[in-house]
């Protein structure tokens, strides 16, 4: 046993090895998943697959009934329902993806975001950026501050080495910015790392208080010699959590804050010399496309509330114009406007997408990239209460593709189950996993009532109001829907893919291994 997981360890750690080397690709690192030797550390799996690669195990024909419980899966018609979802939304909008890879850190599933059109990935820590990069990605956004020494050091190595590697950081004080300078000191010569200033709100997370903070933030990055201003941005989530008026007011007004920020600094030419770069990357996947519908009101949505003329300042118009080619084409950059989590991506467009104008045609070339992560796997919790993309509140609801599977291993009183999955397997941050059905080929109902009422480390408490000891019997296994997909696929490292959660006996079409 100990020679099997060793030489299923040794697999792994060389696929991860040749991964890393310089001038990967993404896709050549999926490709290399089918030949990954599947082992006892990869949870849920049968003895029945250790010792196979992913191809030979999948070449059985392997159901879901055929692996452990509890387990984490994937809905294949899910995923690729809610990918084509969002990327025609975003292309409708005329804003583009960096979808937020931390939620999955799966470089299958970040390929086929690209494949779909998303212009980048967005990452939330250096690691994170350097396995990133490790696999294959070309242009990522670094949605932190990027202050650590060795990651700043590596970055302006890598930039270096690969000119064509974009990177974009965040940046939110003064004193941030001397702290890059000072890692940097060493850095190979001419290598300037793209930053983002970060605006924040009261209450919130990071970002720099107010305008007049975050001018002075980007008066430093002007004088710096190690950093270029690249746009603005921030994360209007941490300033609300539902759909109350008062958290949607609070969504607006800051997310207009970031408009304006953007106008003064584009009419301060602040991001002249990054505009002036030429765009060596000519990545084909250059992002969501162009705007297909016009918005108005308010001074049009997706201005962030400005009149007309201050719009045409920053690039962009009332009308929502928007380039009529990819800016890689135009031999330059555009200035970057990022913000959008998940729960609020409607307010992002109706407020900043009119200042989409990557020609440049109104004012400074501009660029809105929506940062959204969640949406790909959406969930029955809280994304599907908050998401103005969720069922009941657009025609093309995005649905979940996470489910967790759990055996009643014990029914020690009639209204009480206990099942063989807890905080180890399932994410429970934002809400307890929700019963659904008891699974198999006599799919039944639970009883009216039933609820998770508490998660332990490897046991979920199924409340059963008014049930028999004939509900949810010993050994039969129960679907659960699961809230917050960021802390579900952090706790697995293989996850299989089902064909069809819905279906009779759901069948295992594929694995994505996890980065975390």
């Amino acid at each position: 046993m100990i020679a099997l997981i060793g030489r299923s360890v040794v697999a792994a750690d060389n696929a991860v090895a040749a991964a890393g080397t310089p001038g990967r690709t993404l896709a050549e690192t999926g490709r290399e998943v089918r030949d990954l030797v599947l082992g006892p550390q990869h949870k849920s799996l049968p003895p029945a697959a250790w010792g196979l690669t992913v191809r030979e195990y999948l070449a059985t024909a392997p159901h879901l009934d055929d692996l452990q419980t509890p387990v984490l899966t994937m809905d294949r018609s899910a995923l690729d329902t809610n990918r084509a979802v969002m990327a025609d939304w975003a292309r409708a909008a005329g804003v583009r993806l960096a979808p937020h890879g931390k939620t999955t850190m799966s470089p299958q599933l970040w390929q086929e975001q690209l494949d779909a059109g998303s212009w980048a990935i967005t990452l939330a820590t250096g690691w994170q950026v350097q396995v990133g990069r490790s696999l294959g990605l070309t242009r990522i956004l670094l949605a932190n501050a990027l202050l650590d020494p060795i990651a700043l050091r590596w970055a302006a190595a890598e930039i270096a080495r690969d000119p064509n590697f974009e990177l974009y950081s965040w940046v939110d004080g003064v004193d941030s910015v001397h702290e890059m300078e000072r890692h940097l000191e060493s850095a190979p010569d001419g290598v300037k790392l793209n930053v983002i200033v970060e605006l924040g709100g009261p209450h919130g997370r990071t970002g720099a208080r107010g305008l007049a903070a975050a001018h002075e933030v980007a008066d430093a990055v002007d004088k710096s010699p190690r950093l270029r201003l690249a746009g603005v941005g921030g994360y209007e989530g941490a300033l609300a959590h539902d759909r109350t008026p008062e958290a949607l007011a609070a969504v607006r007004h800051y997310l207009d804050q970031v408009a304006i920020l953007h106008q003064e600094l584009a009419a301060a030419g602040r991001y002249d010399e990054f505009i002036e770069q030429p765009d060596t990357a000519q990545s084909a996947t250059a992002g969501a496309g162009l705007r297909e519908s016009v918005f108005g009101g308010h001074g049009g949505p997706g201005t962030g509330g400005l009149s007309e003329a201050a719009v045409g300042a920053v690039g962009g118009s009332a009308a929502g114009s928007a380039s009529s080619r990819d800016v890689s084409q135009r031999g330059g950059r555009a200035a970057i406007v990022t913000a959008g989590g998940s729960a609020y991506p409607d307010l992002v467009v109706e407020r900043l997408a009119g200042l989409a104008d990557e020609e440049g045609a109104h004012g400074v070339p501009t660029a809105v990239v929506l940062r959204s992560g969640a949406y790909l796997v959406h969930d029955d919790g809280f994304y599907s209460g908050i998401s103005p993309l969720a069922a009941g509140h657009a025609e093309r609801p995005l649905r979940s593709a996470m489910h967790g599977w759990a055996r009643s291993v014990s029914r020690p009183e009639a209204e009480l189950a206990l099942l063989d999955a807890g905080k180890r397997d399932f994410p429970f941050d934002e809400g307890l996993p929700v019963p659904q059905l008891v699974a198999g080929p006599a799919s039944t109902a639970l009883p009216d009532g039933a609820h998770v009422s508490a998660l332990n480390d490897q046991h979920t408490f199924l409340r059963l109001p008014g049930a028999s000891g004939a509900d949810v019997p010993v050994g039969s296994v129960v679907r659960l829907g699961l809230s917050h997909p960021c802390t579900a696929f952090d706790k697995w490292r293989l996850i299989p893919v089902i064909d069809d959660a819905e279906a009779e006996r759901p069948r295992v079409v594929g694995f994505l291994p996890t980065y975390f």
